[in-house]
């Protein structure tokens, strides 16, 4: 893409960047209210069935979702035009949703800078490895890659790691004010949980908590996965990356159904998000209509995106995603022989 027409596309998705107060804050009344009458409704169905609790704890983990997104847009500077408005409301959505606003906001600004550049990977990303990596690696390396990349891992005790483990403690790097936010989250969190247990008790808690946390825990890693992980997706050494390549063409346009697209927070034009991450969610659809280029990114539906389960190493030869059933027969050596070098010729 030429450094004109990378300037062109910039230039027409400018005017959505600006947030709208009056819907920011409807955003907020038709988010946070219904999340907490859910997670009520949920409690109070302990007494009739626990089936019925499932269903209210399934729709409030959706709104767990959206209240991430609105947490997401914080981390961004676009859902209010305050810096410390955002940071307040960023604050207490990570602590509904068990995130550190200011560690999360750093991780994630070096992902969308780094997003696709396979010499800068493993911060704010899914593990990716190449195929000649994954070759050249040791049984253990390659298991632990296998292990990781396992849907029942990632989708499974993905969500019990995050909760538990990474969002809750400081990287060694981590400056005074990411540290303060870091004891705020964790002090909140124990602080309405403790009161939440002695309220209603510790079992009706979990038995509530549980599977609301899990379920948007689920949610949220695989719109985040196959969001980048689609079969010709983006990616490129230091010296050939582009961050607008990057964006468009390394991140898809997820077309969910309506309601969906709502409970999202509009999260599917994350090819749009990528280019401007200073775009508020709830003008990401109009900045992706508004904008014909954009429309050409990588589609994928629900039930495309089921076939990303199988994309497990990047293929840098052939510039796609393959499966590791496609590259058994290169195991055989610890080096990709010169006749082997597509994956095609088998």
């Amino acid at each position: 893409m030429s450094k004109q027409k990378t300037a062109e596309l910039r230039k027409n998705v400018a005017p959505f960047e600006k947030s709208d107060m009056m819907r920011s804050v409807k955003q907020l009344f038709n988010t946070f209210p219904p999340f907490f009458l859910l997670w009520f409704a949920a409690y109070q169905s302990l007494a009739v069935s626990y089936w019925l609790t499932l269903v209210f704890a399934i729709i409030a983990s959706g709104f767990v979702v959206r209240i991430f997104i609105i947490f997401h847009d914080c981390t961004h500077g676009s859902f209010f035009k305050s810096k410390k408005a955002n940071t307040i409301l960023g604050t207490i959505s990570g602590i509904i949703t068990m995130f550190p606003y200011e560690q999360w906001k750093r991780s994630h600004s070096i992902h969308h800078a780094t997003s696709g550049n396979l010499d800068k990977r493993g911060i704010g990303d899914v593990w990716v490895m190449t195929v000649e990596e994954y070759v050249a690696a040791s049984s253990w390396g390659r298991l632990q890659y296998r292990l990781y990349r396992n849907p029942i891992v990632m989708f499974g005790l993905g969500p019990i790691y995050l909760f538990l483990v990474s969002n809750r403690f400081n990287r060694k790097d981590a400056r005074r004010k990411e540290r303060l936010n870091m004891y705020v989250t964790n002090g909140s969190i124990l602080a309405i949980y403790a009161l939440l247990c002695w309220a209603i008790g510790w079992q009706a808690f979990l038995l509530v908590q549980a599977p609301v946390l899990f379920v948007s825990g689920s949610l949220g890693i695989w719109l985040f996965y196959v969001q980048h992980q689609f079969e010709d997706s983006y990616f490129e050494s230091e010296s050939e990356w582009d961050y607008v390549k990057a964006a468009v063409d390394g991140s898809s346009y997820y077309k969910l159904p309506k309601i969906l697209q709502w409970v999202t927070g509009n999260i599917g034009f994350h090819h749009v998000h990528h280019l401007a991450p200073r775009v508020p969610n709830y003008n990401l659809e109009e900045a992706h209509e508004s904008t014909p280029p954009l429309q050409k990114a990588t589609t994928i539906t629900l039930g495309t995106s089921l076939k990303s389960l199988r994309f497990r190493l990047f293929d840098q030869k052939n510039k796609a995603f393959v499966s590791f059933k496609e590259i058994k027969h290169l195991l055989d050596t610890t080096k990709i022989r010169p006749d082997q070098q597509s994956l095609q010729e088998k």
